[in-house]
């Protein structure tokens, strides 16, 4: 079972279960449905289908100008797939998605450690029953360890990973960052933790179970802050926007605004003082190097914020994009979108959506671009338990009992 494209698609065959929910699971199935492979996202008919679904404000409208299930939220991550609407709580429904297992290449779930057990659709069991297949937990803080029980929310995983304490103000509380990116970033260690595994399935024909958390991809990614405590055994802290190796790094204020300045060599910054009209910066043995600059970065900063002040936003990206120096604005979420860009890029797509309005969803686009076997926007995010009639028909799945 395949979802037909005109197009080659890297993943054209290939058949995904999709037990998750929310945000770091659909993330990867959703990656993995841009490529081609046919993704099957089993919803609960109690709750009404993913959690997501509900989380407002912002719908698609039908064509009544009624909203929908189709949450802006629920559509950030739930292209390309196909919803059923299967009740596991049931033997019926179990029955099913059994079925449906045994016809995946790949099933992801994202219930706490053990929560799939009494339901018979745990790694353990539906791995022993199908040794080729490729079988993803994603949980909070993994299948082990002491926190193994607990619930797992990107904030929680955010503040317990570390992320929190380096962002934010100075003098200020520790902040999250404003979307959701230890659920995305977990979403993207688990497509590549997949596509490893599928690897090796073709070369060996075994499957195996990937166990990956909320926390444990959180604190991988925290990179050079990590290992810049790692080196010194000195814990980072918060700097707002500046940056913690480089000077001068952050946002600097305008006559009209912030712009972002970003010297990123020794060469760079005298090429900046000298647009500023200050070349004794460059030749001072306090800011010479980057290493001196960061030992006097409180002398620095507001040296170079004074003359920036007094330049509107526009005169200082001009002045300092004239002599290459890294400079740029902090657009809105509008600018950003609606940048030239934005548009040269594809960053927004239009995918057609029977039922709407306005016959079409917005939605961010994937930003790979592949010259042989691109992205493909076969289907928009489905209504809930639109396709469970087909999909089982196809398979030749006889549906649960209501």
């Amino acid at each position: 079972m395949t979802d037909a494209s005109d197009a080659p698609a890297a993943l054209s065959g290939l058949v995904v279960l999709d037990l998750t929910r929310i945000l770091a699971g659909p993330t990867a199935t959703q990656l993995l449905g841009d490529f081609g492979a046919t993704v099957l996202k089993v919803e609960n008919p109690k709750t009404g289908g993913d959690d997501t679904r509900i989380w407002g404000p912002n719908y698609a409208r039908d064509v009544h100008g009624q909203n929908t299930d189709l949450s802006a939220y629920f559509m950030a991550a739930n292209r390309n797939k196909r919803s059923l609407s299967i009740d596991i709580s049931t033997a019926e429904g179990q029955r099913v998605v059994q079925q449906l297992a045994a016809r995946a290449d790949v099933v992801i779930e994202n219930y706490k450690p053990g929560g799939l057990e009494k339901y018979g659709l745990d790694h353990k069991t539906l791995c022993a029953a199908h040794p080729e297949l490729v079988y993803c937990s994603i949980s909070g803080f993994g299948q082990t360890g002491p926190n193994r029980d607990k619930p797992g929310y990107d904030l929680m995983a955010q503040g317990y990973g570390g992320i929190m304490s380096l962002t934010g103000d100075p003098d200020g509380p520790p902040v999250k960052v404003g979307v959701g990116i230890a659920d995305v970033m977990c979403g993207m260690y688990a497509t590549i933790g997949i596509l490893t595994a599928l690897r090796h399935r073709d070369a060996t024909g075994e499957g195996q179970h990937i166990d990956l958390s909320l926390v444990d991809a959180q604190m991988a990614w925290l990179i050079n802050e990590g290992t810049n405590y790692l080196t010194s055994g000195q814990l980072p802290r918060r700097r707002g926007n500046a940056h913690p190796n480089i000077v001068p790094y952050e946002a600097f204020v305008c006559s009209d605004g912030h712009v972002l300045i970003a010297v990123g060599n020794d060469a760079q910054f005298a090429r900046f003082c000298d647009a500023l009209s200050l070349p004794e910066l460059a030749t001072d043995a306090r800011f010479t190097t980057n290493l001196a600059r960061l030992e006097n970065r409180e002398v620095l900063i507001p040296l170079i914020s004074a003359p920036l002040a007094t330049k509107s936003k526009s005169e200082v990206i001009a002045m300092l994009q004239a002599v290459h120096v890294p400079v740029g604005p902090i657009n809105t979420v509008a600018e950003a979108l609606a940048s030239d860009q934005a548009a040269s890029r594809g960053a927004v797509v239009s995918v057609p959506a029977s039922g709407i309005e306005s016959g079409a969803v917005e939605l961010l686009a994937n930003p790979l671009k592949l010259s042989r076997t691109p992205v493909q926007y076969r289907r928009a995010p489905p209504r809930f338990g639109q396709d469970t009639e087909e999909v089982l028909a196809e398979l030749g799945i006889k549906p649960p009992k209501n």
